[in-house]
């Protein structure tokens, strides 16, 4: 599993026109699956991502986590993150889970999130989606599990 984790002020995911979700301060993660990932890396990667102490304290340092920070989340599946650029102009996809496996592992992550962050927001897997966000300091992360 590999996500990307945005701190932002403001998220939103558009489908066809139709805001799908929103935040406003917190984290925008867009995660992407592969064909070994199951449960074990889901709950450690929820748990990372919701326990990242990437929000300011009182002296301005990067010490308080989502939950502490009152933050929201917007998870959106994203399964470009396993895509392979090294050879030619056009990326290889390969690496990512195929569809029918990823997906109950997006509808997973997102339901441990939200265990553990009540404010959360998505996308729509395999939708075509316009993705919009203000990112806060910039801070951007890169994970895998």
């Amino acid at each position: 599993m590999r996500v990307v984790v945005q701190r932002v002020s403001s998220a939103s995911v558009t489908i066809d026109g139709r805001v799908s979700g929103s935040i406003g301060r917190g984290l925008l993660v867009l995660a992407g699956f592969g064909p070994a990932d199951g449960e074990a890396q889901l709950i450690w990667m929820a748990d990372k991502v919701v326990g990242l102490r990437v929000f300011p304290d009182d002296a301005g340092k990067m010490n308080r986590d989502l939950n502490e920070a009152g933050g929201e989340i917007l998870v959106v599946s994203q399964f470009t993150l396993y895509g392979d650029a090294s050879k030619g102009r056009r990326p290889s996809f390969i690496a990512a889970a195929a569809p029918e496996q990823a997906e109950p592992l997006y509808q997973r992550f997102v339901a441990l999130v939200r265990e553990r962050v009540p404010a959360t927001a998505t996308g729509t897997f395999g939708a075509m989606m316009q993705v919009a966000l203000v990112n806060d300091g910039p801070v951007t992360l890169i994970i895998d599990a």
